[in-house]
């Protein structure tokens, strides 16, 4: 039916032309490579054709007259011998890993295993069964799509806010999209939700998952799905689960729309694993087109994935052509779909060569030179679960990590945990001993009080405990160190001392995520004050636990105003946005510390101070050597009882005006202002923070 030749071994994958399609795929150890084609539906092999030509283990054929919209696959013939860590099996349909779209979703079934279900040898008995029925198919890519005149917003470090969002999560359940379009990526892009996120303030949207990745068999068959999609199947293709009319397009004009808005997209990406498990697993892609290459195995055994994430396997990123699969995908997006950069899930793992942290690891030095990847955002969520692999503060300049230790030391604080006035201190000052070496700036942090994984804003002031029944597994599941306080009931409550807590609490947590340095991330629908009933590992729970309301019956309907002021106020002063980190040093000409950290008792904080682990009470004086001339004294009050805060008289001359209060719902102070001079005290309430604006340089907020 087709004419076939030898094609190139470049590019990658499949490749329409205009006459045909060349197809090329990597394989270092198979004997025989065969290209499958199927009919629209994918139920039916219409051809298949064995790849003509090998080229530095790269298998390729061109076939003239295919069209985009075919669906294909492979099948790749080589050794079955696991214990040589070889797990070829060419009755099983393979994915191409540079598959730009997919067609159809896996369809459990013991046939997508390559060894025998059940045999007495285990995975050393290999299964003849045809997966094919089962499988998802490549689809040959359209590529065309006219971009017009989208610019990337390029949001400097300094000035950027994250959102982190979820594409179905975010839009399912908001009326004002249209409902074929709820849950797709076109909504992302519905004026509604981009309206949402103005008024907000956020500058970066941060997508979880989605590379088209698997619904586990585990959670398939107990009614779940994989609801993060942290279980990567192809890293080209979009997932086809969020597919609205336009389909790819959507994605895309989605994209632009949020450009235009000057917010920037980011993508959650997970290349330190894939959804093939361990030995055990299926064979899906990856392992039946070359285990021994793509994956890490164990130097003793290679029959065992070496695995430093938790679930069965590693990705072999010091191998050249995985490292090269890598940085084409990560080229792919910021190319073909214009993102702006991407938050890498254990990112230690990618720096792994081949078993210890290497932070001249290839990837991180490719990623760091690459023409395309060097210009945009590169955040790591830097650890694993291997040995040595909490690497916060390990990557280069040019990266930013997730800061986990503002979290959990913000947690404790205002928890009221004792001994954590010193790491506040650190930690609201961007932690410069972690960051602040070989050149790098504040923004290398990025601070966190929630993220997905573990409590929301509102289920960390209203549970102690993890409530993760709904996700069969007993309760088992889900961290335990969540740093939480109920304020004195376990869940929802009418009590309305209880509830007027958590509200400040929440207010509390926030104004210290935004006034602290480094950069602000904020979980979606924490502004809403979005509960998942105390569950803190919703990753399987695709429905109303995840999903954000928008219905407007809000538990705190004032916080939205209150974050959107919080932002408005970061972007408004230099002192929230340093461009270099604090050091307590006077400064050259006024004399001036950079920063000042003072006592309740009028005085600034001693050693002694420092040491005393029962105080929860700190004030803390910034914007001496601000651009804009603005000046702020922040005062934190973790204390369950009032306290008397007294104004040193080491600080600027002139007095303070009150500005900003957690007592307020809005957080905006709109009476007549009292103004504090030095030797004057304020009347702290417990667990608040209050803001001052130096009375110089006071402009109305």
């Amino acid at each position: 039916m087709f004419r076939i030749d030898d094609g190139s071994p470049s590019p990658l994958g499949a490749t329409w032309d205009g006459k045909g399609v060349n197809f090329a795929l990597f394989s270092a150890h198979a004997t025989a490579v065969e290209l499958c084609l199927f009919d629209p539906d994918g139920r039916r092999e219409i051809e298949r054709i064995r790849l003509p030509a090998r080229t530095d283990q790269v298998w390729h054929v061109y076939v003239q007259g295919l069209l985009p919209g075919q669906l294909y696959g492979y099948r790749v013939h080589g050794a079955y011998e696991p214990r040589q860590g070889h797990r070829f099996n060419p009755h099983k349909l393979l994915v191409d890993p540079y598959a730009r779209l997919l067609y159809g979703r896996i369809r459990w079934h013991d046939a997508l295993f390559g060894y025998r279900a059940g045999a007495h040898r285990g995975d050393l008995t290999i299964d003849r069964r045809d997966s094919a029925p089962m499988v998802p198919k490549g689809v040959v890519e359209e590529p065309a799509y006219h971009w017009g005149d989208d610019r990337p917003p390029r949001r400097p470090w300094i000035d950027t806010v994250v959102y982190e969002a979820h594409v179905k999560g975010l839009t399912q359940l908001n009326e004002s999209v249209p409902p074929q379009f709820r849950g797709s990526y076109e909504a992302l892009g519905h004026p509604a939700v981009i309206e949402h996120l103005v008024r907000l303030g956020v500058t970066a949207v941060e997508l979880l998952p989605i590379h088209a990745f698997a619904d586990d068999r585990f959670l398939v068959e107990k009614g779940l799905r994989n609801y993060w999609g942290y279980s990567t199947l192809a890293y080209f293709a979009p997932d086809p689960r969020y597919m609205g009319p336009a389909g790819v397009i959507g994605l895309k004009t989605a994209i632009r729309s949020l450009h235009d808005a000057g917010i920037e997209v980011l993508l959650d990406v997970v290349y330190n694993h894939t959804c093939e498990g361990n030995h055990m697993g299926p064979t899906l892609s990856f392992r039946g087109i070359d285990n021994a290459s793509y994956y890490k195995l164990s130097p003793e055994n290679p029959r065992f994935c070496w695995d430093a994430t938790g679930t069965g396997n590693t990705l072999d990123l010091s191998h050249p052509r995985v490292l090269q699969m890598v940085l084409d995908s990560l080229r792919h997006w910021v190319e073909a779909y214009h993102v702006d950069g991407f938050r890498f899930d254990l990112a230690s793992t990618l720096a792994r060569t081949p078993f210890d942290f290497d932070e001249r690891a290839a990837f991180l030095q490719a990623a760091s030179q690459d023409p395309v990847l060097s210009g945009v955002k590169l955040i790591a969520e830097p650890w694993d679960v291997g040995h040595g692999g909490y690497r916060v503060g390990g990557f280069p300049p040019g990266w930013s990590e997730w800061n986990d230790q503002f979290r959990d030391n913000v947690r404790g604080f205002w928890r009221g945990d004792p001994g954590e006035l010193p790491h506040l201190a650190r930690v609201i000052t961007g932690c410069r001993e972690i960051f602040g070496v070989r050149g790098r700036h504040p923004w290398a942090g990025v601070n966190f009080v929630t993220a997905h994984d573990g409590f929301t804003l509102h289920d960390l002031v209203s549970y102690n405990d993890k409530h993760n029944e709904a996700n069969g597994e007993n309760n088992q599941d889900g961290h335990n160190h969540n740093l939480s306080w109920n304020c004195g009931h376990e869940g929802e409550t009418d009590d309305e001392g209880i509830n007027a807590t958590r509200a400040r609490q929440k207010r509390n947590l926030l104004a210290t995520l935004f006034f602290a340095q480094g950069v602000p991330m904020i979980l979606m629908g924490d502004e809403v004050s979005r509960s998942q009933g105390g569950n803190n590992n919703a990753y399987a729970q695709d429905n109303e636990i995840s999903w954000m309301d928008w219905s407007g019956d809000s538990r705190d309907p004032s916080l939205l105003a209150f974050l959107h002021n919080l932002t408005a106020l970061r972007r408004r002063y230099a002192a929230f946005r340093r461009r270099d980190f604090l050091t307590g040093i006077p400064l050259k000409g006024s004399g001036l510390k950079d920063v000042y950290w003072l006592a309740p008792e009028g005085r600034e904080m001693s050693h002694e101070d420092w040491g005393d682990g029962l105080r929860r009470t700190l004030g803390m004086q910034l914007g001496n050597d601000a651009p804009d001339g603005q000046r702020f004294l922040i005062l934190f009050n973790a204390d369950p009882e009032p306290v008397a805060f007294k104004l040193a008289d080491t600080l600027p001359d002139g007095g303070w005006v009150h500005v900003f209060d957690t007592r307020i719902s809005d957080g905006m102070v709109r009476e007549t202002p009292a103004v504090l001079n030095p030797g004057g005290v304020f009347a702290l309430e417990p667990r608040m923070v209050a803001m001052f604006q130096h009375a110089r340089s006071v402009e109305i907020l």
